[in-house]
């Protein structure tokens, strides 16, 4: 993967995104890619932050706290409620991302944003943003929300062998057991709406890999 670097990545994120068709691939079964229409959802912005670390990308994901309602334990990007205060989605992520990770994200540069995605359990519209910080953070993450700080090499995004499935219970099944894919980093298996956005950004990469080879 030694064409994967940041020009890689600047170049998937002028691409025509996939929307549903790349997201639906780790999608648990049932999951319908929009809210009923008499469903007012509630509008949040999530981050994937890229930066180096040891002379590879790496990404920042989080174990939620267990007191966090209805996700709390589970692998997530950074992210929260849109609030007032913030001028757009791209705005909440960068507040959330300081926020929960305790980083300073000053020199981060915006690489641009990922299909916004409902989130049934916790009818949520989830924007996702995608931006790079020129060097790894020093995380110091908010204890009241964060469990763990999970960091990734990007190149495994791209790993088929990190991909997998299991029954899990589902809010799309009404309760009942589903196979639900996942992504799996280390110890961490990653599935529901944080698969399905780093599924979109996943065939992003392989489609600028494979124009960057040709």
């Amino acid at each position: 993967m030694s064409l994967l670097n940041l020009d890689a990545v600047r170049r998937a994120m002028r691409q025509p995104l996939p929307g549903w068709a790349a997201q639906s691939r780790m999608a648990p079964p049932g999951r319908a890619p929009l809210a009923a229409p008499e469903v007012a959802p509630r509008q949040a912005g999530v981050l994937l932050l890229l930066y180096p670390r040891d002379g590879a990308l790496h990404f920042v994901l989080t174990r939620r706290a267990d007191r966090l309602g209805n996700h709390g334990g589970q692998i997530s990007l950074p992210g929260g409620r849109r609030e007032l205060g913030d001028a757009d989605f791209v705005a909440t992520a960068l507040r959330e991302g300081r926020e929960e990770l305790g980083i300073a994200l000053d020199e981060a540069e915006l690489l641009g944003a990922l299909t916004a995605l409902y989130v049934p359990p916790s009818n949520f519209i989830i924007h996702p943003a995608v931006a790079y910080a020129p060097a790894r953070p020093d995380f110091r993450p908010n204890a009241n929300e964060v469990a763990e700080v999970i960091e990734v090499p990007l190149r495994d995004l791209l790993d088929p062998a990190r991909q997998g499935a299991e029954p899990r219970p589902l809010v799309s099944l009404g309760g009942a057991l589903g196979m639900t894919p996942h992504y799996q980093f280390g110890a961490h298996k990653v599935w529901g709406a944080t698969a399905m956005v780093l599924s979109e950004f996943e065939a992003l990469l392989r489609h600028s890999l494979v124009e960057e080879a040709t």
